[in-house]
């Protein structure tokens, strides 16, 4: 890792500042002293290729942003292997399921899945996909990022709305929903053919957030309707979105993923970023051991390195999220969604067609 990722930590408290000087030191000793990573197009590899231990992290999370929080594990851990896969939430999802239908005795398959779909995740848990794991850091977690012992939330991430700073006046920024639908019908339409939204029948963070706004704001439905009418484009992930943006092939993403968008702006993009004034959904990374899983006890070990002191502010620093016990902001109406029960209500088979149904018939319109 390059040693200008050490020079960017802010001035904090003494106790902090001593952390991330010794999270430096640690990520400058592996650059000189450890092995080679080995990247691939989608995954990483850290750590003696001919280990016994070896821990299968299949994540959600960009190589990308992740790569620091990894390579901090990896010079703690030196004999373990580390192999990191970037998959889609949906396909964290689907072969967990299918590997347990394909194998149901087999060990075999991550040791932990880390997703930003947090209701697949506790889908998961519900339908007994996922083992207990118990440590003094789970102990500690809050009661919404804890659910049953199997998922818990490492970080936190708002969701918001972005635009490009050259393409939108900012007397128009539109800061809650309802003055983003009045620019969507202002009689200039600013934002036709202008404007991205997820792909919920493919995104598992866009279906999850879409099913909040539908539960939260009586508004939603006109929203969604107002960006048919506007031509919406569909984005697969928020890095997607990002990549549109940042070209300036549109002009503003809504629900997209927070840690993402301050990463890229910290590279010199020019955007911008919202927090919905009228409420922000924040979401959790949330991680499950699954009852599969080859070494259990690795994933646990890394799941009590991510919800450690060091591992919670190598998180902050590297990948942008938040953490968990700065996940609360009572001044802002910023709330963590809780991990539970209450997030499979829109997972039930008939409330899913039904609402797919009304959403694609709103996004994309006859004509």
């Amino acid at each position: 890792m390059p040693l200008s990722r050490c020079r960017r930590f802010p001035i904090m408290p003494s106790f902090l500042s001593i952390l991330r000087r010794l999270a430096c030191a640690a990520v400058l000793t592996l650059g000189a002293a450890g092995h080679a990573a080995e990247v691939s197009g989608s995954g990483l590899a850290l750590g003696p290729a001919d280990s016994n231990n070896v821990l299968v992290v299949h994540a959600s999370n960009s190589v990308q942003v992740f790569r620091g929080v990894l390579e901090d594990f990896s010079q703690l851990n030196p004999g373990v292997r580390l192999e990191y896969t970037e998959l889609s939430t949906q396909d964290l999802y689907a072969e967990t399921v299918a590997r347990a239908a394909r194998e149901p005795a087999s060990r075999s398959g991550p040791d932990l899945v880390i997703s930003s779909a947090m209701d697949l995740q506790t889908k998961l848990v519900n339908d007994g996909y996922a083992q207990v794991h118990v440590s003094p850091e789970t102990r500690a977690l809050p009661g919404w990022a804890n659910w049953r012992d199997e998922v818990f939330s490492i970080g936190t991430d708002p969701i918001v709305m972005v635009y490009n700073t050259r393409k939108l006046d900012p007397a128009r920024v539109p800061h809650t929903r309802r003055e983003l639908l009045s620019l969507l019908q202002a009689p200039d339409q600013p934002l036709a053919g202008q404007i991205s939204t997820y792909d919920v029948q493919g995104s598992g963070i866009g279906y999850l957030a879409a099913t909040q706004d539908t539960r939260l704001d009586s508004m939603a439905g006109a929203l969604l309707a107002a960006l048919g009418r506007n031509d919406v484009a569909i984005h697969e992930s928020t890095e997607h979105a990002l990549d549109r943006l940042e070209r300036g092939e549109i002009t503003l993403a809504y629900n997209l993923l927070e840690s993402y968008t301050r990463h890229r702006i910290a590279q010199g993009a020019p955007l911008a970023i919202i927090y919905p004034q009228d409420y922000t959904l924040m979401l959790s990374r949330s991680a499950i051991i699954p009852r599969q899983a080859p070494r259990g006890d690795l994933g646990g070990m890394f799941l009590d390195y991510l919800l450690s002191p060091r591992g919670q502010e190598m998180l902050a620093q590297q990948s942008g999220m938040r953490p968990v016990s700065a996940s609360v902001i009572p001044a802002a109406g910023v709330r963590p969604m809780a991990l539970g029960v209450g997030l499979l209500v829109y997972l039930d088979p008939l409330k899913k067609r039904h609402f797919l149904d009304l959403w694609r018939a709103a996004i994309f319109p006859p004509g």
